[in-house]
């Protein structure tokens, strides 16, 4: 009987163990360090908006930065893309923005809303609005899988998808302000 017990315990805590470092995981930023980085470039550069092209889906990706409160990025595809190739061309980001975040093609669509521009917080800081996420028409916003009523495992999906995602977009932003020579 001691048996079946030691068994059935130690079960329960490899569940559990399995458990908390899925979702420990999931905490942890892939977006942090990138985000970090693009700011402190744009601080240096005293610009205040980025933009690049995205080869992966042929769009384009664009940041508006708010210094010490927030950064923007939207990621989109236009009808044509020669409106996005000018306004790179032209150094036009804050435009190219502006562009992608009204007249990108329906469904290309992803917003980012970075509090503080450091990254996704799978749940914010004490006192600190939460990050958000919007792809398709919906909107996450991270503030706890309790608030947004969904169960651990989709919320932590929910997050680690938008944070893979939103540090694969910095990552174009930063190669883009590197090879033009932004600093």
């Amino acid at each position: 009987m001691f048996k079946n017990f030691s068994s059935g315990a130690a079960a329960v805590m490899c569940a559990a163990a399995l458990s908390y470092s899925t979702s420990a995981a999931a905490q942890e930023s892939k977006s942090g360090p990138l985000a970090r980085q693009l700011t402190q470039l744009l601080d240096a550069s005293k610009l205040e908006s980025i933009a690049a092209p995205d080869p992966a889906g042929g769009g384009f990706v664009a940041a508006l930065y708010v210094p010490g409160a927030q950064l923007l990025v939207v990621s989109g595809k236009f009808q044509t893309p020669d409106i996005g190739i000018y306004r790179l061309e032209k150094k036009e980001y804050r435009e190219l923005y502006m562009d992608l975040m009204g007249g990108s093609v329906a469904g290309s669509r992803l917003v980012a809303s970075d509090v503080s521009g450091d990254g996704f917080a799978a749940k914010p800081k004490r006192d600190v609005p939460p990050d958000s996420w919007e792809r398709d028409s919906k909107t996450h916003v991270f503030e706890g899988s309790r608030k947004a009523k969904l169960s651990d495992a989709l919320y932590d999906k929910a997050y680690s998808d938008a944070d893979t995602e939103y540090a694969r977009i910095l990552g174009l932003l930063l190669t883009h302000a590197k090879l033009k020579g932004v600093s």
